[in-house]
C-alpha cells in the first residue's frame, strides 16, 4: 500500500521558524496589514500589527513555537514566563506549551504566571495567578509601545523576589517615540533595555517587514510609504 504521506512534499511554511516566516505568517493570518492606520501615539502608519488577531487554536499555537524558537535561539538563561495582562496571558501560555516540545527543552518543563488587571479579594485572592513568580523571568508581550506593561511586570518581579531576566516580544516596531519636534534617541525597545538592564528578544522587526514588502510583488505598493515611515520615525541604530 502507497503512504500518501511519504508522497506530500513537507509544508516548509508551517516548518520554518525564521524571521521572514513569521512576517509572511503574521500576514496570512491578517495580524500585519498594510494601509493607513492610527496608532496609540496619533501617528498615521502605513502599517499595523494586532496579536489580538491569532484568535484560533492553530494561529496560537503557531505563534507559540515562533516565541519558543526566538527564545531558544537567544542561547538565554532562564526559569519561568510571565505574560502580563490582557495580551500576554494567551502568550505565556502558547509559549510554555511550545518549548516543552522543543527538542532543546528536553527534560524541562517552563512554569508560568500572569497577573490579573484587578487583584482579586475573594478565593485564592491575590493579582497573580499560575506558578509563584521565582528565579529568572522572561516577561512575554506582543509589542513594546510605552513600555508601560513591561515597568508593571518588572514591579511585580521583584516584589516577588524574582529577577526579570528578559523582555520577548513579537515585533520590534523600531520606531523612536515624542512629537515629531522632539523624538527620542531610542525606540521604546531600547528603552525599556536601557532602564532595566535586561535584554529585549524579537521574533521580527520592521526591517524584516520591509524585506517582505521589497521582495513580494503583492505589497509592492506600501514599500515607499513604510520607508518613509522608517526616515521619519525610525532609530538610526
Amino acid at each position: 500500500m502507497t503512504n500518501s504521506a511519504q508522497n506530500t512534499p513537507p509544508n516548509t511554511e508551517s516548518d520554518s521558524f525564521d524571521r521572514s516566516s513569521f512576517v509572511k505568517f503574521a500576514l496570512k493570518e491578517g495580524v500585519l496589514r498594510f494601509g493607513q492606520f492610527v496608532t496609540k501615539s496619533r501617528r498615521t502608519s502605513p502599517y499595523f500589527f494586532n496579536a489580538g488577531l491569532f484568535n484560533d487554536g492553530t494561529s496560537v499555537g503557531r505563534l507559540g513555537r515562533f516565541y519558543a524558537q526566538a527564545l531558544v535561539q537567544s542561547g538565554l538563561s532562564f526559569d519561568m514566563l510571565f505574560g502580563p495582562a490582557y495580551k500576554g496571558i494567551p502568550l505565556a501560555t502558547s509559549t510554555a506549551i511550545a518549548l516543552s516540545a522543543h527538542p532543546a527543552m528536553t527534560g524541562h518543563n517552563v512554569p508560568f504566571a500572569f497577573n490579573r488587571k484587578e487583584a482579586k479579594d475573594h478565593g485564592e485572592g491575590g493579582q497573580l495567578v499560575g506558578a509563584p513568580l521565582k528565579g529568572r523571568v522572561v516577561i512575554i508581550d506582543d509589542v513594546i509601545t510605552a513600555g508601560t506593561s513591561v515597568r508593571e511586570s518588572v514591579d511585580m518581579i521583584l516584589a516577588a523576589g524574582a529577577q526579570p531576566a528578559a523582555v520577548l516580544i513579537a515585533l520590534d516596531r523600531a520606531e523612536r517615540s515624542g512629537p515629531d519636534h522632539d523624538l527620542t534617541e531610542r525606540s521604546a525597545l531600547q528603552e525599556v533595555s536601557h532602564q532595566f538592564n535586561i535584554p529585549v528578544i524579537t521574533i521580527a522587526s520592521l526591517s524584516d517587514v520591509l524585506e517582505v514588502v521589497q521582495t513580494q510583488v503583492e505589497f509592492a505598493d506600501y514599500r515607499d510609504a513604510v520607508l518613509a515611515y522608517r526616515a521619519q520615525y525610525g532609530v538610526t541604530a
